[in-house]
């Protein structure tokens, strides 16, 4: 055993919401851990990675804000309520997000200092790999090396960039660049209709600002259900957004002042964007370059993934990777699971992570959400099903509060009636999914949900609706 480094039982490195419930869990569970992460901001160490620092607590702290807004402009009236015309301070604004990050990164650090485990805030990479177990070097200001039998890969991921344009986080940006403007932009430009597109879009949209999307893909949100997607579209085209689908982009240019960008359209027509901010969203890469994968031979696949079985072990004995580097949705809740089930495994612990009940979660206006499999998924395998529908217009609560837009559908199996899917677009659809996925992990049929209490009026209702109308017995539709 080497005498000169540290050695723990397990190391981490990365502290994304994959690395530092790993982490946790591990130490939790009576074993000596280390985590690396190399998040800073203003001098300090920012563990939570993208998720904490510029994605999923940043971008529903500024759709919090955009949503107030657009309340207050739109429809405080409605209420009764007389408001002059409303103005929004983005610097007050992006301190008030920047306060949240800051929360939540010394929330971790807490967490860390409470579960006993040792924090090193630098880049880890593979030194060497022996009988004793594996060598990491952290590149810190103070250069050190640790050392463990066990070692879980939880960098995460890193936003796709198109070929020869270079994010500079001023013109052209990324989701990082995005989340922090210093003013609303008058055009912005989103190629990519994806989750991170449609929820930065929506935030400067509420703002005033002109937001055009450019999609490739033929329609919207392919891998959400069919009807889903149809009224998302429909509303979203309502409340402004411009999307064109089925492009292909052939060249971008900044000239200093605007954004040029030029595509051709589903027609093969060719044509041209000009926009004062442009940002690029066409999905991310795993973060895999810092760790030094050929010194110890970790196996990567033909994409930059790190290559694991189902309980995310890689090639190499007692290395394990989780969360963004490894196949399944790119969502900080299934890190989080696989990162608990692999700290539960180190521990000689049964696991189990299923990956066809990780739920998905849009937070536009209205929320987007599902769990299980689509109507086109379950056509396509050949199964039976029946499908329930309640939309929010017939809701108690929905109408009180001037939500209505949108609908719960549930899938069901034809013959057992167990519950296979179920599909939100509406209020509050990312709280309601999870009544979902519990349901779906209880194996609970349409009936099971149908005979529940649910308190009224309440959004929940609009569940247990549709719960109903699997078997044709909805009440209030």
């Amino acid at each position: 055993m080497r005498e000169d480094v540290q050695v723990f039982d397990v190391v981490v490195i990365g502290a994304g919401p994959g690395g530092y419930v790993a982490a946790i869990r591990a130490a939790q569970l009576g074993l000596s851990v280390c985590c690396i992460d190399d998040w800073m901001k203003e001098g300090k160490a920012a563990p939570g990675g993208t998720c904490t620092n510029v994605g999923c607590i940043p971008s529903k702290a500024l759709l919090a804000t955009a949503a107030l807004f657009e309340e207050i402009e739109l429809k405080a009236g409605e209420h009764g309520i007389e408001v002059d015309c409303p103005a929004i301070d983005v610097a007050k604004m992006m301190a008030r997000k920047d306060k949240i990050i800051r929360q939540t990164n010394d929330g971790i650090l807490y967490l860390f200092k409470k579960n006993k485990i040792t924090f090193l805030n630098g880049r880890g990479s593979f030194a060497t790999a022996d009988a004793d177990g594996y060598l990491i070097n952290v590149d810190a200001p103070a250069e050190t090396k640790v050392m463990a039998k066990s070692v879980i890969l939880a960098t995460g991921s890193k936003p796709r960039a198109l070929p020869n344009v270079p994010f500079d986080e001023d013109r052209i940006l990324s989701n990082s660049g995005a989340l922090a403007l210093k003013k609303v932009p008058t055009t912005l430009g989103i190629i990519g209709a994806g989750v991170i597109g449609l929820e930065i879009g929506s935030i400067w949209k509420k703002f005033g600002a002109d937001v055009k999307v450019l999609e490739a893909m033929p329609d919207l949100l392919t891998f959400a259900d069919s009807s889903v997607t149809k009224e998302a579209k429909k509303i979203f085209e309502k409340q402004g957004l411009s999307m064109e689908f089925g492009v292909r982009i052939d060249h971008i240019e900044d000239n200093g002042e605007r954004v040029s960008v030029s595509y051709t359209d589903k027609d093969g027509k060719k044509c041209e964007m000009w926009v004062e901010r442009l940002l690029i969203s066409i999905g991310r890469v795993p973060f895999t370059a810092s760790l030094d994968a050929p010194v110890v031979g970790l196996k990567l696949d033909e994409r930059g993934f790190v290559e694991v079985d189902k309980e995310c072990r890689t090639n190499l004995p007692n290395v394990w990777a989780i969360g963004d580097l490894v196949r399944g949705p790119m969502l900080a809740h299934k890190a989080e699971e696989e990162g608990v089930a692999v700290a539960e495994r180190i521990a000689g612990r049964k696991a189990f992570v299923h990956l066809e009940r990780v739920p998905s979660v849009i937070y536009t206006e209205p929320e987007i959400a599902w769990v299980g499999k689509t109507e086109d998924e379950l056509k396509k395998a050949g199964r039976e099903y029946k499908v329930g529908q309640f939309p929010f217009m017939a809701n108690g609560r929905a109408r009180a509060v001037g939500e209505t837009q949108g609908f719960v559908k549930m899938l069901a199996d034809a013959q057992t009636d167990e519950i296979l899917g179920v599909h939100i677009i509406g209020p509050q659809a990312g709280e309601l999914i999870g009544q979902a996925c519990e349901a779906l992990a209880f194996g609970a049929t349409a009936e099971d949900l149908s005979l529940i209490c649910e308190p009224h009026p309440s959004f929940s209702e609009a569940l247990k609706e549709a719960a109903l109308a699997v078997n044709k017995e909805a009440i209030n539709f």
